[in-house]
């Protein structure tokens, strides 16, 4: 459904985008991911045929972007970095004029752009000027003129930038009722939102293309993965520790701040092994009171600092090669 081949981008002597490969089948929801300045808007636009790139490709739905654009750009919907939208039109005549250029007319046209304002819960701004929105019901048009010709492939540039929580969960919703009929690309820089929506994720970081993988095993090369979290009831803090200490799969115990969770330890196991059937062994027999337990799959933050932290920054142990494609 997409296919990215070797997508390079130069401004100058800047590789803002360096040889970036990757494709996406139906079903999918792709979260692209990186920080700030990592190259995901520019690689964005080459795919979408809004910058041409100075090498490389995009293929949609069987379609070159290059050589073959308007067969390609009515394969997709795009939402752009900013949600760009004429501002001194009303909501309900942009979307009116989107369902236009994208070939509806009369009844049907009436049709889409109903559909498109209850589904992404436009009603109450309706017949306001795009310029008196606020960001987040700006985000909402752009999503909703991305979607109005129901294309097979959805590009979304940071598609839940200023939404409040509620207005993120309904967006949350609308990908996860897509999802099994289209392709999604989420751009973004917000982990949750891979972790929320997005059965994979592609790391990348200064225009390389750095990890590719599921979220699930992205978080299970955290130092934090099967790690332990044992909040005490009563007894000795410090006894305890010493316990688990000579556990042979901990590599850490710590003690959590006071003011985060007041008795509570954090075990991190070596090298990611499971380690809690050996805590529930020991607690038992050496009769802890537990007030909770809890098993974590890993941060993928941590990963994330891990993969595209600069050179000279200490990394997390980890071979992340084995996640590059």
């Amino acid at each position: 459904m997409l296919d990215i081949r070797n997508l390079r981008k130069n401004f100058g002597p800047l590789v803002a985008v360096d040889d970036v490969s990757f494709t996406v089948k139906q079903g999918e929801v792709l979260g692209f991911l990186g920080p700030n300045g990592a190259g995901k808007s520019t690689t964005m636009k080459m795919a979408t045929g809004f910058l041409a790139p100075t090498s490389g490709t995009a293929i949609i739905c069987g379609h070159d972007i290059l050589t073959q654009p308007l067969a390609a750009k009515r394969q997709f919907g795009y939402l752009p970095e900013g949600a760009p939208a004429y501002p001194d039109m009303v909501v309900a005549d942009f979307l009116h004029f989107i369902a236009h250029i994208r070939g509806y007319r009369g009844a049907e046209a009436r049709e889409r752009t109903n559909h498109i304002v209850e589904l992404v819960h436009l009603g109450e701004v309706y017949d306001q000027r795009i310029e008196t929105l606020s960001k987040g019901f700006r985000r909402r048009v752009g999503v909703a003129q991305a979607l109005i010709h129901d294309p097979p492939v959805v590009i979304l540039d940071e598609p839940t930038d200023g939404l409040d929580p509620n207005q993120k969960h309904e967006m949350r919703r609308i990908i996860a009722a897509m999802r099994p009929e289209k392709t999604i690309v989420i751009s973004t820089h917000l982990l949750e939102e891979v972790e929320a929506v997005c059965s994979r994720a592609v790391i990348i970081a200064k225009g390389r293309l750095l990890a590719d993988s599921t979220p699930a095993q992205l978080a299970a090369r955290s130092r934090y993965h099967n790690a332990v979290r044992l909040r005490i009831a009563s007894g000795s803090l410090a006894k305890i520790r010493a316990d688990l200490d000579q556990l042979d799969d901990v590599d850490l115990v710590e003690a959590v701040s006071v003011d985060e969770e007041p008795g509570t330890l954090l075990v991190i196991a070596r090298e990611g092994r499971p380690i809690a059937d050996d805590i529930v062994e020991m607690a038992r027999a050496r009769r802890w009171r537990l007030a909770s337990m809890t098993v974590e799959r890993g941060r993928l933050d941590d990963v994330f600092r891990a993969i595209t932290a600069p050179e000279d920054t200490p990394r997390t142990p980890w071979d992340f090669s084995q996640l590059s494609h």
